[in-house]
């Protein structure tokens, strides 16, 4: 084959790699193994766009290299395949998700394919499937059979904290538990029956059932994520969100919270990934303070960083959704409260956290006391308070805190001024620590460093409080009131909840006649016919988050047809953990902390050998869309108008409006207008066209791809027309992999053209009465050439190790420049290229391979070329000759040539005796390899 044709030789080595199973992979303990993971997609309808292949393009250009390094690489794929898309559409059309779900895949893996990726498809997972969601409620069994040993800070069985209990109760305990766990001796445990000591075990287990507040969607029928609600509405529909609070299971994360902020430390990502995740985790030191509610024995407890301020206390303030708030509203106070309360509801935790500027809130009605000093503070209910995060009550000092500060200024309430160095309180808060304290009792005239362990005494002492360490993070909500989701193996019993035996998993979906709540609210399982549990005991009606299959399946591509375990030991030992994992910065929190938690979790039990599971992660950027537009006369909108659009160079000449149009019928900004009109007869099949020599150019603006915006465009056109090879190469020809940049379909002719010009290096041009000859031959490469391959040779390495790809693709394009002026033939040189761009194009490559004498299709085998420095020494070097400073002449000289020698060659030179003028010198200096300075 003469000539490149990206179709056959694509179609030929796609259907090789597929039929030979080139890139499955095992243990082979004579390498070192390399794990490079995809952050695996959910399969939507709408199939990949070109955004989409960015960071698998890159994490298989790593993959190829490390192969070629000698390195075992483990590179799966597979799909979050329960999701709530699938389930919408469920809904509306009555169609199980799992048929929709079918036929995504099935069209992701075709695309997939046709790129080139160098997958091990035997291993591909899917976490709809029984045959991994059994291990998905195994893990959850073993969270719910574990509880947190401060002690020995791990999770450890259930059975070790009974067998402390039965010891010695309660006493000495250290332990993660719910705030009201009882205390209890040894003998007290005994004499409980057997149920009293199940219910105590539940307080501490690290999943359990509680009330949480959630964001409960009524249109959709379950509870969503934070990252799944935008702006108060569902972020998939736009449907209202409120805050309710729930039954729900829940996932005793906060217990790892100082272990995922210590295991940043140990891991290659971004600094501004691990900032994201210190932030969300949120650990603060300070102390927890019970505030007496007047003529009530219940206590408001408030968490606080800035103990020494507490005399600055002049008002509480609770979250709307605290539990307290029905007892301390009177009836005076009722209608402004439920209504205040209503409005929350309906506000999503982040609007209420970022909407700093916004003063609102409602008085209670009670008081509650001070326990430093017996004053009444009023009680406020405001929506800046989080019912989940610390207490949900916060002592508003608005002295020290501008959002307090804001309050009380609102409300006419006191602002105490509490240090002598406070400056301008009546214009803003001063939280400063410096000067002395005043109007605060026991500290007046103390410092910050002497005051405070005075204060946290005091709190000690009169069993008011205690010093203690926050985290803003919160146990994770585990639960969802959806119907395509992994069902949660437990059932209840007198209101209790067990869980199955090992042996009745997996514990599979059972068929519903709707996939939409039921008439009386509860979850689309309550529909399941008949579906109990031996016949008697409810399931659980709720299933998993969309997150739970993502926590662990890193090791079930390590052994994904185990039926036996979720991954053997062995092979477990072998991969251990993620040396490269590439996927988007939106899982920065959320998919990143639970999996971190889970593999914690999962090394505390013993079933995984490593604390952290992805070594090094890279967050690829977003390919933005590239947006056209049309421009239609405003005159010629309405009813019987004939549409006129006018070309983007004359659209200052008229009132016109801009509308987006399909980026596949445009090509370097000039419109198919025969095709846009075939495609949006609804505007254009009588329309008139205001041109430009003889075009219709359209607008451009960069924009994220979306279907709204036709600038979506489809990867299987562009592979079509160019070739995977080239698409690949384009991809990381746009920029660094982790900016965002936008696609342009205008410059993807260039890298085509090097890649047929690449393909020139081996065959002759075919004309009309002949085909291309093979140009390549045995002869020895000479020293040029040699040093342009090893130039590259060093340059690729170093940009695939640093993950710098774009540079790779300009030093590939340098590379066959200077080699076809050299007219470069030479097999030596040529094979050592293909195997040096084989991991960025290896369609192409693999052919080329093959043409060359080698064995087909043994491409992955080969060896990186190694670099030789030897063949960028330069066998002459180029001098400067400076004369008083000002260069004069440049003389070359072999690169051995001693100082004394090059001296008396400068001196002799006719250019140097005429600026010499016939004086002698006073010095000439040599700077070997550099410069020629002659000062006269």
């Amino acid at each position: 084959m003469s000539e490149y044709n990206h179709k056959e030789i694509e179609k030929k080595w796609r259907e090789e790699w597929e039929k030979n199973h080139t890139y499955r992979t095992g243990i082979d303990p004579s390498k070192p193994k390399y794990y490079v993971l995809d952050m695996f997609p959910y399969p939507s309808g709408a199939g990949l766009h070109v955004g989409h292949p960015l960071g698998y393009i890159a994490s298989d250009i790593v993959t190829r290299y490390k192969r070629l390094k000698g390195f075992n690489v483990l590179h799966p794929m597979g799909f979050d395949s329960f999701g709530l898309p699938a389930e919408q559409y469920a809904i509306q059309t009555g169609q199980h998700p799992a048929i929709t779900t079918e036929q995504n895949i099935a069209r992701y893996i075709e695309q997939l394919k046709n790129i080139g990726f160098s997958y091990d498809w035997s291993r591909e997972v899917r976490t709809s499937d029984p045959g991994f969601y059994k291990w998905t409620q195994w893990i959850f069994m073993e969270l719910f059979r574990s509880w947190y040993n401060k002690e020995t800070d791990r999770a450890e069985p259930i059975e070790t904290l009974i067998a402390k209990f039965e010891a010695t109760g309660t006493h000495g305990l250290k332990s993660v538990s719910d705030e009201d766990t009882p205390s209890f001796t040894a003998e007290e445990w005994k004499a409980k029956s057997e149920r009293e000591q199940y219910e105590i075990t539940l307080k501490y287990r690290l999943t359990y059932v509680a009330d949480a507040v959630v964001n409960w969607c009524a249109a959709l029928g379950t509870v969503l994520a934070n990252d799944e609600v935008k702006d108060g509405v569902s972020e998939r529909g736009g449907f209202p969100v409120e805050q309710k609070l729930m039954r729900q299971w829940m996932m005793r994360i906060t217990a790892y919270a100082d272990r995922l902020l210590t295991g940043l430390d140990t891991v290659d990502w971004s600094e501004s990934l691990k900032e994201q995740q210190r932030n969300w985790i949120g650990k603060s030191t300070g102390a927890e303070v019970s505030f007496q509610i007047e003529h009530r024995v219940e206590r408001i407890k408030v968490f606080t960083t800035r103990l020494d301020t507490i005399f600055g206390v002049s008002f509480m303030v609770l979250a709307p959704e605290h539990e307290l708030v029905p007892e301390l509203t009177t009836l005076e106070q009722k209608p402004a409260v439920d209504a205040y309360v209503m409005a929350a509801k309906m506000r999503s935790e982040r609007d209420r956290m970022a909407d700093a500027k916004t003063v609102s809130g409602v008085f209670t009605g009670s008081y509650c006391i001070n326990p430093f000093n017996g004053e009444r503070v009023p009680i406020y209910l405001a929506d800046y308070v989080l019912a989940g995060y610390g207490t949900g009550a916060v002592m508003a000092v608005p002295s020290g805190d501008q959002r307090d500060w804001a309050f009380a200024k609102h409300f006419d309430l006191p602002i105490i001024p509490i240090l002598d160095a406070q400056k301008d309180i009546d214009k803003q808060a001063d939280n400063t620590k410096e000067g002395r304290y005043i109007n605060s009792g026991l500290i007046n005239g103390l410092t910050y460093s002497e005051a405070l362990p005075v204060l946290v005494q005091y709190l000690e002492e009169h069993g008011i409080g205690k010093a203690k360490i926050n985290y803003r993070m919160r146990d994770a909500v585990f639960s969802r009131q959806r119907y395509w989701g992994e069902p949660v193996p437990v059932y209840f019993k007198d209101g209790l909840p067990y869980l199955l035996d090992e042996s009745e998993l997996p514990l599979e979906l059972p068929p519903v006649d709707k996939y939409l709540p039921t008439e009386t609210g509860e979850p689309p399982l309550a529909r399941a016919e008949g579906w109990k549990y031996k016949g008697e005991y409810e399931y659980e009606l709720s299933t998993m988050p969309g997150w739970a299959g993502s926590s662990w399946y890193w090791y079930r591509y390590m052994d994904p047809q185990n039926d036996e375990v979720f991954a053997d030991r062995n092979l477990i030992d072998y991969w251990r953990d993620v040396d490269l994992y590439v996927g988007g910065s939106e899982h920065a929190t959320g998919h990143l902390l639970y999996s971190r938690f889970w593999n914690k979790f999962m090394k505390d039990r013993g079933y995984v050998p490593e604390e952290e599971p992805f070594k090094k992660l890279v967050n690829q950027g977003m390919i933005l869309g590239r947006s056209n537009f049309v421009y239609r006369l405003k005159e010629s909108v309405g009813e019987g108008k004939k549409p006129v659009f006018v070309s983007s160079g004359l659209k200052s000449q008229y009132d016109v409006t801009p509308l987006h149009v399909d980026v596949n019928i445009v090509e370097n900004d000039v419109l198919d207008v025969a095709a846009f009109q075939k495609t949006r007869p609804d505007l254009a099949e009588d329309a008139e066209f205001l041109l430009e020599d003889g075009k219709y150019i359209c607008g451009v603006e960069i924009e994220k791809m979306s279907k709204s915006k036709f600038n979506v465009v489809n990867p299987d056109t562009v592979v079509e027309r160019y070739g995977a090879d080239t698409l690949r190469l384009y991809e990381m020809f746009l920029g660094p992999l982790t900016d965002a940049k936008p696609w342009n379909t205008n410059g993807i002719d260039g890298v085509y053209r090097f890649l047929k010009k690449f393909w020139r290096l081996f065959y002759e041009e075919s004309t009309e009465t002949r085909p291309g000859r093979w140009l390549v031959t045995d002869d020895a490469p000479t020293p040029a050439e040699l040093k342009v391959l090893h130039k590259t040779i060093r340059k690729v390495a170093e940009d695939i190790e640093n993950l710098s790809f774009n540079t790779s693709v300009s030093a590939f394009m340098v590379c066959v420049n200077e080699l076809s002026a050299l007219k470069c033939n030479k097999k030596a040189v040529l094979q050592d290229l293909v195997v040096v761009l084989a991991p960025f194009a290896p369609h192409i490559t693999e052919e080329l391979w093959a043409a060359l004498g080698n064995q087909p299709g043994t491409l992955s085998q080969a060896q990186f070329p190694v670099f030789n420095p030897a063949y960028m020494v330069e066998d002459t070097i180029e001098y400067p000759v400076q004369i008083n400073g000002k260069v004069r002449t440049t003389l070359a000289f072999s690169a051995d040539s001693a100082a004394s020698e090059i001296e008396q060659e400068v001196l002799a030179n006719e250019v140097v005796q005429k600026w010499l003028e016939g004086k002698t010198p006073k010095k000439v200096v040599v700077v070997p390899k550099r410069i020629v300075n002659v000062v006269i």
